[in-house]
């Protein structure tokens, strides 16, 4: 924790410490960074049993295998991702010269841009913290970490683990409250990447900006399934996988479903056998993950009971909770429903519900379910069921989200070759793959020109050559 001294101040200086490390050591080479990012992932691998245990105490009650599959798994493979990449990334870009300003070369230089913040949510409070870290650190760059404060045994750990591995010159650690958050997000970094709510988001931008921090903002928001017709038994086990995975505490989890009025009856049916098949003894069940605190309970309750007050039909799915295993387990589960019959004006149709509780809508045809889509703010993912054909393409042109996953969910995080990042409300820039690498590296375009140019005909005194030149370039 931060002492008493001021947090600002310390802040500041650990920030300068890394800073002034940056520029007298220079940029890595990439044997450095290789090597960084392997004794990273040999330390994950080495301590999976307390990284389990750490998560489990934070939220009440998590599978191991679920923070193995959402979190370890998923780290591991984009650090190797990035490692079997990097030699190829970091080499200049060459670029082609124009006539005009033979003979010369042009290459692009991806240099890292110095000290790159990285603001962890409680969710997935590993991955989403060392994801953008091994990024940072495939790019050349140091990283100082602000993990979420409702999650304090995974970010005393991270802590411990990252103080092993690296100098504090290259990997800090800052651990504290929103006051300590707040400060954080106002210092000027290099480059700021932040996971968590939109309405944090705002705030985390305007103290970027009073330094001019470029951003990456990884939101939220309401991701839609769009089943087409006659495919919803068939996406049931998907959709009911991608929204009770971590309880629904997934950003990009689907937030409501889209289908055609015809497939309600079957698809209520089909989710409530799929939650039966994924979670045999119901919320008591040890692969179904507790909810977080007790203010995202009472949360989640409000969005049910509003639901409930204004007309919605709530659906209770799946085997229900019979023995809880103690006081506390009990109230930090949270039973699967579905809710139909929903309504602009209920809160579950406004907000992210990060939780277990799924809307399900109907539309007419396809350019109904687009206008619904278009007329929300942009999400973070949507998700399609169906055949390929003219309306999955309409789907894909006149909508515009982060990322899509077509015939299932959530897999799209997990293909490192694609950017992941969101648009409008759902966030800003994207990391993972390429993108990721570049967004985090400062893109120095160089023009090599050799003593002669033709460029020098172009300078004063100007007569017929000039002219000539003029001309044909401006054919």
């Amino acid at each position: 924790m931060i002492s008493s001294e001021s947090i600002d101040a310390l802040l500041a200086r650990r920030l300068q410490t890394q800073r002034e490390a940056f520029l007298r050591d220079g940029p890595p080479s990439a044997n450095r960074r290789r090597n960084d990012l392997t004794k990273l992932k040999r330390a994950l691998i080495a301590r999976r049993s307390d990284i389990e245990r750490a998560i489990q105490a934070d939220f009440g009650h998590r599978a191991t295998h679920e923070t193995a599959i959402m979190e370890l798994l998923t780290l591991v493979n984009g650090i190797d991702y990035l490692r079997r990449r990097l030699h190829r990334w970091m080499r200049p870009e060459r670029r082609p010269t124009p006539w005009q300003l033979q003979p010369a070369r042009s290459y692009v230089l991806y240099q890292p841009v110095g000290v790159v913040g990285i603001v962890a949510p409680w969710n997935y409070p590993l991955s989403l913290a060392l994801m953008p870290l091994a990024t940072a650190l495939a790019a050349g760059n140091r990283a100082m970490i602000k993990p979420s404060e409702s999650t304090p045994a995974t970010s005393a750990l991270l802590e411990a683990i990252l103080s092993e591995l690296f100098d504090k010159e290259q990997v800090a650690v800052v651990t504290g409250d929103a006051i300590v958050g707040a400060a954080f997000s106002a210092l000027p970094f290099d480059h700021l990447l932040f996971t968590g709510s939109t309405e944090v988001g705002r705030k985390v931008m305007q103290a970027a900006a009073a330094n001019l921090v470029p951003v990456t903002l990884e939101l939220g928001g309401k991701s839609p399934v769009v089943i087409e017709p006659g495919h919803g038994e068939a996406a049931a086990e998907s959709i009911a996988y991608g929204k009770l995975a971590n309880a629904g505490q997934t950003c990009i989890a689907p937030d409501y479903v889209l289908l055609p009025q015809q497939e309600m009856d079957t698809f209520v049916d089909a989710y409530d056998r799929a939650v039966r098949r994924l979670y045999p003894e119901g919320p008591d069940s040890v692969d179904y993950t507790s909810i977080i605190d007790e203010r995202h309970h009472r949360r989640l309750l409000t969005l049910l009971d509003d639901a409930r007050k204004k007309g919605a039909r709530i659906i209770e799915v799946g085997n229900r909770q019979r023995n809880a295993r103690n006081a506390r387990d009990a109230m930090r589960k949270l039973a699967p429903v579905l809710v139909t019959g929903a309504t602009d004006d209920m809160l579950i149709m406004q907000q992210e519900i990060f939780g277990p509780l799924l809307p399900v809508l109907t539309y007419e045809d396809i350019d109904e379910a687009i206008d619904f889509i278009n007329a929300r703010p942009r999400p973070l993912a949507l998700y399609s069921f169906g055949a390929q054909g003219a309306s999955r393409e309409k789907l894909l042109t006149r909508t515009t989200a982060g990322n899509v996953t077509i015939n299932n969910t959530l897999m799209h995080y997990a293909q490192d070759a694609l950017p992941f990042g969101g648009i409008g409300l759902s966030g800003m820039g994207a990391y993972h793959g390429v993108e990721g690498f570049r967004a985090l590296s400062h893109a120095k375009g160089i023009l090599v020109q050799s003593r002669w140019q033709l460029g020098k005909l172009l300078r004063p005194p100007y007569g017929f050559i000039a002219n000539a030149i003029i001309k044909a370039m401006l054919r």
